[in-house]
Parts: structure tokens; sequence; C-alpha cells
């Protein structure tokens, strides 16, 4: 369904702009993208003063970047003043089975369905910039690609082209493929035929809500992403909370549940092609052979993966998190090793993991190491072990 226009469907502004868009759209099913739809770049007059609130709110936590491109974010038109219209796309990334199954492992870590291959900013706008090349030398139009780490609000957008709309756990959902989408946009100074929106098909559900290990939906449509595991695992570079590491279960890098219990899901189809299927060894990895993993390893393992990104000491501290939730015994030797490991995050949370492995012993133990320790973060956690609430 395309917006009407009192536009002469037979003139030949019209017949160009139809060209053009077909043109465009049987290039982004060439490069394999499922979705492809156009929005004008006023189309989310609202936007702005959602943004505001939830900034205001804090919910952004540590993401300060959101503040500062603020104004940039909530209208494309001051992003890049020539836009005529937006093209949002969409690719499929629906997992082979339930991502919640290795919940129930928990000598293993949880790593989120999107980043068991290949990191999908690179998949996504370099088949983006494929279509964009071709499109821009058809067109005559100058063009910018965008995928996920520029300013855009790609969900709005998204919205407002029709590929999905904005479910109550805030991320697109579409009646074709649920909540697995890759999203990138293209902005460009053509003249296009626009797309009408969709609508919201979330009714009375709640699963998504009641889905969040860590109460993280203040609101249906809202998320504080302090309380979120994804943001926590991936973007919180400082301590976490320990009321808090006790909800990540074994999830050692996002969290999945959110979008997992979505009831849409049903219609997606498993992802066709085998450039988004997971490695078998990123589907759920024993964190004993995680928490041995040095700098060489971390970025071997994961080498094209979005985790790179977030570094060895930051996801080993995820690591030791599980392993501490784990109540398996046979993961006490790794995490001791961790002890001695060079990075303090790392043994703050080795200390951790030892108290919710060993109970009051921990300290008792281990007393030999905090004569040795001068990190005040690692030594705050030797000073909690005196506490048993906190290795409950």
């Amino acid at each position: 369904m395309r917006i009407s226009t009192s536009e002469d469907k037979d003139s030949p502004e019209a017949r160009q702009k139809a060209k053009l868009t077909a043109f465009l759209k049987a290039e982004a099913r060439d490069k394999g993208f499922d979705l492809c739809r156009v929005t004008l770049p006023d189309s989310i007059p609202e936007a702005p003063a959602r943004l505001r609130d939830f900034l205001d709110r804090g919910y952004h936590g540590t993401m300060d970047w959101m503040a500062e491109t603020a104004e940039r974010r909530a209208d494309p038109r001051v992003l890049w003043g020539e836009v005529r219209a937006i093209v949002v796309f969409g690719m499929n990334y629906g997992p082979e089975h339930d991502p919640r199954a290795v919940l129930s492992m928990p000598g293993r870590g949880a790593i989120s369905v999107y980043a068991q291959n290949r990191d999908y900013h690179d998949v996504i706008k370099g088949r983006l910039k494929e279509v964009a090349t071709r499109f821009a030398a058809r067109a005559g139009a100058d063009v910018k690609v965008f995928v996920d780490t520029a300013p855009v609000m790609e969900k709005p957008l998204a919205e407002q082209a029709g590929l999905g709309w904005q479910g109550k756990h805030t991320n697109l959902v579409s009646r074709d493929f649920g909540s697995w989408l890759f999203l990138g946009s293209l902005f460009t100074t053509a003249d296009l035929e626009i797309d009408a929106p969709e609508r919201d098909h979330c009714g009375s559900c709640r699963a998504c809500l009641s889905a969040c290990p860590t109460d993280a939906f203040p609101a249906p449509y809202r998320i504080d992403a302090r309380r979120c595991i994804s943001y926590l695992t991936i973007e919180h570079k400082g301590e976490i909370a320990p009321e808090m590491r006790v909800r990540f279960g074994n999830r050692i890098y996002g969290c999945d549940d959110c979008l997992a219990a979505c009831p849409w899901n049903k219609f997606a189809a498993q992802a066709a092609e085998m450039k988004l299927r997971a490695r078998e060894e990123l589907k759920a990895p024993p964190l004993a052979d995680l928490l041995g993993l040095d700098d060489a390893g971390f970025r071997s393992l994961f080498s094209g993966s979005p985790v790179k990104r977030i570094g060895r000491d930051r996801f080993l501290r995820n690591c030791l998190i599980a392993a501490g939730n784990s109540g398996d015994p046979a993961l006490v030797e790794p995490v001791l090793r961790c002890l001695d490991d060079a990075a303090p995050v790392v043994r703050a949370m080795a200390v951790w993991a030892l108290g919710r492995l060993l109970g009051t012993a921990a300290r008792t133990t281990l007393a030999d190491r905090i004569a040795a320790e001068e990190d005040e973060a690692v030594l705050r956690e030797w000073k909690r072990l005196e506490d048993p609430a906190c290795i409950s």
C-alpha cells in the first residue's frame, strides 16, 4: 500500500518516481533484503518529544552519545538537510531454534542471536552500499547509508515506512518476520513513492514485558536501559550492581528474552542465508573455556563478531557473573585462575563469583589474596563477602 497524493499519476514526474522506486526495491531484493520501503524525512514529528522524555528520565544510562546527538537523531533533516526520501531496509535473522533453550544450561554462555555470526553492521552496510551505488547512478541523486551506529531513529522510521511497528518491548515487530529484523537506511535527494505506515498489532499482549528477567520496562513502549541486560553486558563499562548480576543467569552478551517471547515470531521463517546463521561454537559455548581466554584467544574466537567490540576484559566480567550464577562447582577452578588476571574488573567479578560458588567459605579460604590486592573495586567485592546476603 502507498500513500495517495494529488500528483497526477500519469505525469512524467510520477512515472519517474515509480521507476526509481521499483528499481530500488528490486536491487534490495537482489542483495538479500527481505523488506524495503520508503518514508518522508518529516514522518516522525513525535520523535523529538519521545527522545527528550527518554533522556530526561535517565533511561539511556551511560550512553551519553544519545544526548549529544539528540537534535540530529530526532529529525533526519537536521542530520542531512537535503534529504527528500528515506528508504528503510529489513533483513530477517530469525534463529533456527528458540534462543532461550540455552538458559537451561548454566555451565554454558548465552550469546544474543544477532551476535552469533558476522557483525551485522558489516553485512548490512556492505549490501546497502551496493544498492546505493547502483541507485545513485540510475537516479542521478545523492545518497547516504546508515546502519545503527549513526544518529538515525531507524525503528520509528521503519514503522512509518511500513516495515512493522514498534512493539511494547520498543523493538520493531513485523507481521512477516516477528521481532527478528536487522535494519538499515538510505537517505536520498531523489523523489520516491512513499509507502503507508504500519499500525500497531500488539493488542493486549504483554508477553515481551513479562519475559524480561530484570523488569527493564517501566511501562509498555518504554525501556530503561539501566536495567536491560543487553545494555549492561554490552554498553555499560563500569560496575554492575550485585542485585542485577543475580538476574543475568548465564546471559553473557545481550538478551533475547523479550524478542523471543513475541507471538508474531511464529510467522517468521528461519533466516535462509548461511552467512546469517549462527556459528556452532557461539551457540552455547562452555563457560570454563571462555574464562580461560587471553586477549589473543578472545580476538580469534570472536573475529568478525560484534562481541569483539566490547573487549576481552568486559566479556570476561560477563562470563564470571554467569559462572557465579551457575551453581556449578566445576567452574570454581577456572574462576580461581581469574583472581590472577591483570584486569581489575576481571578480578573483581572473580571474587563475586567465588562468593556465589563457595558461599561464606570463600573469604576464609582465599584470605591470602586480600592482602595482596590494591584495587578499590576488587577490595569492595572482598568486603561484600562479609555480608551473607551478598552471596546468597
